[in-house]
């Protein structure tokens, strides 16, 4: 009979330890922020995203305030339609708000800052941002680069 309680504890530590990793890999993974949570939706037009992906953050000043849920190309323009979700305690978000999207470190993954400016609306739910810039691509300034030095202006 004691055999038996020692192994049901023992099964029980070794599920609650499963638990314990699912919900870790979750956190680090980033997949926890993704869902759920209230927001509203803005879009923005990009010349180009280079390697930006869903649930990459988006940011004011270092601070995360959202997440990107949907990247496609408009077949009219040719250009990168980026949605984001904003957090819905961030709703004094001015209308003339510019969104460009850097690196994270030299290699590191890219997302999207916001950068506000100083109109009295505010961003809501369908507000497209109309001042973008677009992603730095490095292999295109490598290549500007060694133009350059291979043709000299005089």
């Amino acid at each position: 009979m004691r055999a038996r309680s020692i192994e049901t504890l023992v099964g029980l530590f070794m599920l609650a330890g499963i638990v314990a990793l699912l919900v870790l890999a979750l956190k680090v993974s980033g997949l926890s922020s993704y869902v759920g949570g209230t927001g509203y939706i803005v879009t923005a037009n990009f010349d180009n995203v280079g390697d930006l992906k869903i649930r990459a953050p988006v940011t004011i000043s270092g601070v995360r305030v959202g997440a990107i849920t949907k990247i496609q190309l408009d077949k009219t323009t040719f250009k990168a339609v980026v949605t984001m979700k904003i957090n819905a305690d961030q709703n004094e978000i001015p209308a003339d708000t510019s969104a460009s999207i850097y690196t994270q470190g030299l290699l590191g993954s890219n997302y999207i800052s916001l950068n506000p400016g100083y109109d009295q609306t505010v961003l809501k739910n369908g507000s497209v941002i109309g001042n973008t810039h677009p992603a730095l691509i490095l292999e295109d300034l490598i290549g500007q680069l060694l133009f350059s030095l291979k043709n000299p202006s005089k």
